[in-house]
């Protein structure tokens, strides 16, 4: 059964229109008996709805999260976007939609809020999204960013939500077959563009690769 990532259902469309290259996720110091270790390379994007604080997403993108409702499909009709927004309690949709997968190009490891700061440009967060959300400290604990090669599948599918795939777990194993297959969201040509400026501001920030660091992340 075919693997999903889950994340705010504004993400998932963002990495689907081609607005988003990253995404991020706060660790812990490595261990020498348990190293970090990628779980999926290449994965669906699963939209989810829970505490999707509307102040989170910067102002340019603000317009997306009425679009974002569309991802989920509610028996009752779709909720009132103040109540989306808010990060308050929301219920479930019956069924959502899987309209892209990614595979990650590349991982890094920062603990230096500015290199977060200058990566804003591949994400629709605002600046104080990690601290917010993740209840990040820089330089007390690394934050895994990954770099995403996103394509849209020919035709959106739209699956049943399962009560397991709730909770705070990143994965889900999803009850039907779907192929990898469909059309990158940027050319390769923009890709590698886009690519190498986030390495570079890696570089420059002394950040490190993690591939060249031998810290897989994202367990």
């Amino acid at each position: 059964m075919p693997i999903a990532f889950k994340e705010w259902a504004v993400t998932v469309r963002a990495l689907a229109e081609g607005e988003q290259l990253l995404t991020i996720r706060k660790g812990v110091a490595p261990q020498a008996d348990r190293p970090f270790r990628l779980a999926h390379e290449r994965f669906f994007l699963y939209p989810t709805f829970d505490h999707q604080a509307g102040d989170l997403v910067r102002e340019s993108h603000q317009p997306e999260l009425r679009r974002a409702l569309e991802e989920g499909v509610w028996s009752d009709g779709e909720p009132p976007l103040h109540t989306f927004v808010s990060g308050a309690p929301l219920q479930q949709p019956d069924r959502v939609r899987i309209r892209a997968w990614a595979e990650v190009t590349d991982h890094f490891t920062i603990i230096d809020p500015r290199c977060v700061d200058a990566l804003s440009p591949f994400y629709v967060w605002t600046p104080d999204y990690a601290e917010k959300r993740l209840g990040w400290r820089g330089g007390r604990q690394p934050l895994h960013v990954l770099l995403l090669r996103t394509y849209r599948i020919p035709r959106p599918v739209t699956v049943k939500v399962k009560d397991e795939y709730m909770g705070p777990h990143a994965w889900v194993q999803l009850a039907r077959e779907l192929p990898f297959e469909g059309t990158p969201v940027l050319s390769d040509a923009e890709f590698e563009r886009a690519s190498e400026e986030i390495r570079s501001i890696i570089r420059d920030a002394g950040q490190q690769s993690g591939q060249q660091a031998g810290q897989p992340v994202l367990v």
